[in-house]
């Protein structure tokens, strides 16, 4: 017997099947859409149902770009340096960069990260496009901004090792502790890196 009406059930499983929902955040979301205006659970559809077809990938930076764009306007940019470029995992890691203002180049989106267990090989990542980008752009710096993860180091390294006996200088963010972080609870790998990456004052 169906505790809830198949509908419901149906959008809870849709629901659950995000990244990061569990199962009673799918039906407080569904819940939330029921008990009010049906116009936001219309407005939600319409966004989902026209998501494919209004976003697309820029031909160079593999940013998320609007589909009317032929290239990502952050390339295109007049002020950008098209010399220094930031690579990074995916299009919304673009974001938290660009929310800090401290950046003026362009970026590089891999699609992913290197992970064997995923089955995410270098060849399914656009790590070939940012070799010819280098020379296309005559890059002068890359930033590996990936994450401080097993599968972003493992990435770094790759690219490090595929641009080796270029001219091109390779940076890395840096890592360390936050600020407002103790000590007595940051891990050994925070520590270790934020030990390598101390500075002069």
């Amino acid at each position: 017997m169906n505790l809830l009406p198949q509908g419901m059930q149906t959008l809870i499983d849709a629901l659950g099947a995000l990244p990061g929902v569990g199962s009673r955040t799918a039906e407080r979301y569904a819940y939330y859409l029921i008990r009010h205006d049906p116009a936001k659970a219309q407005q939600l559809a319409s966004a989902l149902s026209g998501l494919h077809s209004s976003i697309a990938y820029c031909p160079k930076t593999f940013a998320l770009i609007d589909a009317d764009e032929t290239v990502s306007p952050l390339y295109e940019d007049p002020k950008r340096d098209k010399t220094l470029v930031a690579v990074v995992a995916e299009p919304l890691d673009i974001v938290a960069l660009e929310k800090t203002s401290a950046f003026h180049g362009t970026y590089h989106v891999l699609g992913g990260l290197i992970s064997p267990i995923d089955g995410v090989t270098p060849d399914e990542l656009h790590i070939r496009e940012l070799v010819a980008r280098i020379k296309e752009d005559k890059v002068q710096e890359i930033i590996l901004a990936t994450n401080a993860s097993v599968e972003g180091e493992t990435t770094a390294l790759y690219i490090q090792q595929q641009l080796e006996g270029s001219d091109v200088k390779i940076s890395r963010l840096a890592r360390g502790l936050p600020v407002g972080a103790d000590l007595e609870y940051a891990d050994q790998i925070t520590l270790s890196r934020a030990l390598e990456g101390r500075q002069l004052l």
